[in-house]
């Protein structure tokens, strides 16, 4: 994704708008972003959290880097059509869920389909991965169906209200409620017999 400078030094595009609290005094000041500048600001402040997430999604962190990147470039693609720049972490985290769900689909085929043969030898990616899931709570987390754990991961690892829940998962607040009481007591069964 290519930088553009401004034509003229000081002067910025004016495509996307963003609200910067000046002094006390002058109160709020409406400066212009470009996508680029607006994207690269999102990309360096939440990466690395949206990577996580996705991780914690699709179980796979090479996939969870692709689906994030994935997600920017759309962002940058859609920027003008953005209603709400001020939404657009939402926007982002909501398209990281609704990528690893396409992620975790897409898998979910190729199994089924997938010919069935001779094991083939462990690799050191293998072996990393099986260190990783050794963790009891990981592994429970994993056994979990998907919207309990889409809802569990957004509450206590993206720190997200109800309400962001359910605007990201794309249900109501009810059943944010009912995917994260299910989760939990499963999770609790699990790990009490650890």
């Amino acid at each position: 994704m290519p930088f553009r400078k401004p034509d003229r030094e000081g002067t910025r595009p004016t495509d996307v708008t963003e609200t910067l609290v000046a002094r006390a005094t002058t109160g709020a000041v409406t400066v212009a972003w470009d996508a680029d500048q607006a994207v690269t600001a999102l990309y360096s402040a939440h990466y690395r959290s949206l990577v996580r997430l996705s991780a914690l999604l699709v179980r796979d962190s090479a996939t969870a880097e692709e689906v994030v990147q994935d997600a920017f470039v759309a962002m940058h693609g859609a920027w003008r059509r953005l209603r709400d720049p001020e939404k657009a972490l939402s926007y982002l985290r909501q398209s990281v869920v609704n990528r690893s769900r396409s992620v975790l689909r897409h898998r979910a085929v190729v199994e089924k389909y997938a010919p069935k043969g001779l094991p083939d030898a462990p690799s050191a990616e293998n072996g990393a991965i099986t260190e990783l899931e050794r963790s009891a709570v990981v592994k429970a987390l994993g056994g979990l169906p998907t919207r309990q754990r889409e809802a569990l991961v957004l509450r206590y690892y993206g720190d997200l209200s109800e309400a962001e829940i359910a605007h990201t998962m794309g249900i109501s607040r009810g059943a944010v409620k009912s995917h994260t009481a299910r989760g939990m007591a499963a999770l609790r069964s699990v790990l009490e017999k650890f």
